[in-house]
C-alpha cells in the first residue's frame, strides 16, 4: 500500500508568508519552509499578523503544512561567549521567531545545534540547554523548537542523533521540543551508511529519535559520506542518490513527517521538478 508523502521546498517571503503558502501551492508542495524574518540577522520584526494570520487560513484550506528556519546568526552553543547582550538578543531572537511560526499556523522553528569555537562540547551543551530552557520558560504556543542535526563543518558538535535526544531530554521542557533532520548533513557527518538504512532506522528507533521527529530537510549531497561539507544537491544528482533517499522517505518510520528541499531550483527557477520526482515514489 503507497504512502502519499508529503514534498515541498524552501520558499521566498518577499510576497508575504500568505504569498510563501501560494507559492508551495502553486508548485505542487503540500510543505514548505520559510525564513520568518532577515536570513542573516537576529533583529526582532514585528510581522504582519493579518498576513500571517492568512498564510495559516490558506494552510488549512488546502492541506499545506510549513515550518520556519531561525536566522543563520543563531548559534545556541555559543553562549555568552559573545557577551550577555548578544545571548539576550539570541533569546529574544527565537522568541520572535516562535510568535512569527504560531501566527503562520506552522509547526515550529528549526534551529541549528550549534558550535563551539574550541570545541568545549560540554559546555556547548549546557549552553545549548540553557538557551532553549530561557527561550521556552515562558512559551505556551502550540509551534515548537526543531533541533537540526549538523554536517560538521564547523566542528564535531551536533552530528550525531545521540546529540539530539540528549540534549532534548535535559531541557526543562522536552515536551516543547522536536527533531528536524537533514539528510545531506546526517550523510555528510558519517552518520549514514546509505547502503544499511536499516541501521539508521533502528539506531533512532532506539533513542526514541523518530517519535520527536517534526520534519526532514530532503537533500542530497555533493560531497561524500564523512566528508563534513554541507552542500545539497538535487534529489538523485548528488552522492547519496535516489535509491537510499527513496528508502528512507517511503519508511514506516517517517510516514506523515513534512519533507522540505533546499537544493538548487530546476530551469523554471523553482522545486516543481524534485517535487514530482519524489511525489512519483509513492
Amino acid at each position: 500500500m503507497s504512502t502519499k508523502i508529503r514534498i515541498g521546498s524552501h520558499v521566498s517571503t518577499r510576497g508575504g508568508f500568505s504569498g510563501a503558502a501560494r507559492t508551495s501551492d502553486r508548485i505542487g508542495g503540500k510543505a514548505f519552509q520559510y525564513f520568518p524574518k532577515n536570513p542573516r540577522s537576529l533583529h526582532i520584526k514585528m510581522p504582519d499578523l493579518k498576513d500571517a494570520m492568512a498564510c495559516a487560513a490558506y494552510c488549512r484550506e488546502q492541506d499545506i503544512v510549513s515550518i520556519a528556519h531561525t536566522p543563520y546568526p543563531v548559534n545556541m552553543a555559543a553562549g555568552l561567549a559573545r557577551g550577555e547582550s548578544h545571548y539576550r538578543l539570541t533569546v529574544e531572537s527565537l522568541m520572535n521567531d516562535l510568535v512569527i511560526a504560531e501566527a503562520c499556523g506552522s509547526l515550529g522553528i528549526v534551529v541549528h545545534f550549534g558550535h563551539l569555537n574550541n570545541e568545549d562540547v560540554l559546555l556547548g551543551y549546557q549552553n545549548i540547554i540553557r538557551c532553549m530552557n530561557d527561550v521556552l520558560s515562558s512559551w505556551t504556543g502550540q509551534a515548537k523548537l526543531l533541533i537540526e542535526n549538523q554536517a560538521g563543518d564547523h566542528g564535531i558538535m551536533g552530528i550525531t542523533l545521540e546529540e539530539l535526544v540528549k540534549v532534548r531530554e535535559l531541557a526543562d521542557y522536552p515536551e516543547k521540543i522536536g527533531f528536524c533532520l537533514d539528510t545531506c548533513h546526517l550523510f555528510a557527518a558519517g552518520q549514514w551508511n546509505v547502503h544499511d538504512t536499516h541501521s539508521l532506522l533502528q539506531k533512532g528507533k532506539d533513542l526514541g529519535y523518530w517519535e520527536h521527529l517534526m520534519a526532514v530537510h530532503l537533500n542530497d549531497s555533493k560531497y561524500g559520506a564523512g566528508s563534513k561539507k554541507d552542500r545539497h544537491a538535487r534529489i538523485g544528482q548528488g552522492m547519496i542518490g535516489t535509491k537510499a533517499l527513496q528508502e528512507l522517505v517511503l519508511s514506516p518510520e517517517l510516514a506523515g513527517i513534512p519533507f522540505v528541499l533546499e537544493s538548487e531550483k530546476g530551469a523554471d527557477g523553482t522545486h516543481r521538478e524534485d517535487i514530482a520526482e519524489v511525489l512519483s515514489w509513492s
